[in-house]
């Protein structure tokens, strides 16, 4: 007996409702801003536009303020799982041709659904975010559905990547659950995250500002550092996502996409030689020293435009995913101060919790000095990075460029946090302090009663770096595995991983470390 073909007809028709959203004329004005739709947006980011849709007919549940009268197709939010590049995934994406994509009880149990599911299968999962907030109509409720989610990202954190790409509105409790996550992307034109907007800063404090000022990806991504990476619009936000997940492991139970060489190639790079300055005041471009190092393209920057005078970022070394943590003397000398502590730290804690061994690249003349510093907590800030290193399990490797000084020296993983392997290039300089500070600390009577102070300090100097700052001095200790030339480093570091990656590590039981927050 064939089936009712009323039946199909309602599924049909019931399936075209909920596939244009609201409507075709809302999708067409976000074509006009170069918005893409809902759909639209999973699409481009499935491996041939195809995935399974979770809760394409839930329907919203308010009966305040006429909305039972109102269509919500899909309830402003399609939660959807899909293959990205051969890879499982889920990913949801806020409508907001849909009552302004605002949360309420049934949208954010689709999104609490989908998020329980990646637990339990075991796949990264991607929101993106283009919400006006809380369902001010389903009042408690809305706020109670934000709360699931919470509990949820947190439930998640650290089991499965949470990626969050904000292409839309993301205001008031709603920026919390992106914040929740791992990684946050943010589109350049048409969004923007904030707590608390103008008019409400205005009428608290008194204040004008724009949402330029503290709401747009420019401000998070250069001032504030509440995101990752920047996109221009939706396919290159879309891009950027699919780019980061070739980065990582579907759980923390996974390894990393590594895409392993059988044969590494240990060679000489010379040009290793020409990029370190021959005068030890000249900067050293840490962008140029990690382009020799590691594959090809691979080098993937994250927070670009935050605290940079820290590098941060993924990079494949003879197929190997790496994580990289460098100083960058082109800016502030490479000192490290609150913002780049608070950089590295939590990308060390990413990498450890997916199982991505980490390279540290060293060239620091120590932390920040002034008063702001101090006032701002510097040293709160700089045990984070501490906490980071000691805790994390994963491999760590140390290639000590050139300076490396005081407190900041350990702050960068030697042999005393962890480190499996502590590399020195000739050009390193291993001490409490540089010379110049030493001299005046270890010999200011004599300078001050010398004929020829600078003839004198010059002298002292250099019987100083050689005795107390020479890479040497620290291997002769064991504190360094060896001092190598800059030409092998890549073939050095390639073969020191590929040696390392069965390390096992256990620690004293414990729920968790109490890392300084």
């Amino acid at each position: 007996m064939a089936i009712d073909k009323s039946l199909m007809e309602s599924l049909k028709n019931r399936r075209e409702e909920a596939l244009v959203g609201g409507g075709i004329d809302r999708i067409e004005k976000r074509h006009q801003k170069g918005l893409l739709s809902a759909r639209e947006r999973l699409a481009a980011f499935f491996d041939g536009g195809n995935f399974i849709e979770f809760g394409m007919h839930a329907h919203h549940s308010c009966t305040n303020f006429g909305l039972e009268k109102r269509k919500m197709p899909g309830d402003g939010v399609v939660c959807a799982t899909g293959v990205v590049d051969g890879r499982q995934v889920a990913a949801y994406a806020q409508d907001f041709t849909v009552g302004g994509g605002a949360v309420g009880a049934i949208h954010a149990k689709k999104i609490c659904d989908l998020l329980d599911f990646s637990i339990k299968a075991g796949i990264p999962i991607v929101g993106i975010n283009d919400s006006g907030g809380a369902r001010i109509q389903e009042g408690i409720e809305a706020l109670s559905g934000y709360g699931q989610i919470f509990f949820r990202n947190v439930l998640a954190s650290g089991v499965v990547p949470q990626i969050s790409i904000i292409a839309g509105p993301c205001a008031g409790g709603a920026a919390y659950s992106p914040a929740l996550t791992d990684f946050i992307i943010m589109t350049r034109e048409n969004a923007n995250m904030f707590i608390c907007g103008p008019d409400v800063i205005r009428a608290a404090t008194g204040q004008t500002a724009s949402l330029d000022q503290f709401a747009s990806a420019d401000a998070h991504g250069q001032v504030s550092g509440n995101i990752h990476l920047i996109a221009e619009d939706d396919s290159h936000a879309i891009e950027l996502a699919k780019r980061l997940l070739d980065y990582l492991p579907s759980n923390n139970l996974s390894d990393p996409p590594h895409k392993m060489n059988e044969e590494i190639l240990v060679g000489e790079d010379m040009g290793m030689h020409d990029i370190i300055p021959a005068d030890p005041k000249s900067p050293l471009d840490m962008q140029q020293v990690i382009s020799h190092l590691v594959d090809a393209d691979s080098w993937f920057e994250i927070m670009p435009d935050f605290a940079t005078n820290m590098l941060t970022g993924f990079a494949k070394l003879e197929g190997l995913v790496i994580g990289i943590v460098a100083n960058q003397p082109t800016v502030k000398a490479g000192c490290i101060d609150i913002d780049a502590s608070d950089k590295a730290a939590r990308f060390i804690r990413v990498c450890n919790i997916y199982s991505i061994p980490i390279l540290s690249l060293v060239d620091v003349p120590g932390f920040m000095p002034g008063l702001a510093q101090e006032r701002g907590g510097i040293i709160r800030h700089g045990a984070k990075m501490l906490f980071a290193w000691a805790s994390g399990t994963v491999p760590k490797i140390t290639l000590i460029c050139r300076k490396a000084y005081g407190g900041a020296y350990l702050a960068m993983c030697p042999s005393d946090l962890g480190a499996d392997f502590v590399f020195a290039w000739p050009t390193a300089e291993i001490a409490v302090m540089g010379a110049q500070g030493a001299m005046k600390v270890l010999y200011r009577r004599e300078l001050e009663a010398a004929e020829d102070p600078e003839a004198l300090e010059k002298e002292l100097r250099a019987a100083y770096s050689e005795k107390f700052a020479s890479p040497y001095q620290a291997a002769s200790n064991g504190m360094i595995t060896d001092v190598i030339d800059p030409a092998v480093s890549r073939g050095t570091l390639a073969l020191a991983f590929r040696g390392i990656m069965g390390k096992h590590e256990s620690r004293p039981p414990k729920k968790h470390g109490n890392i300084p927050l």
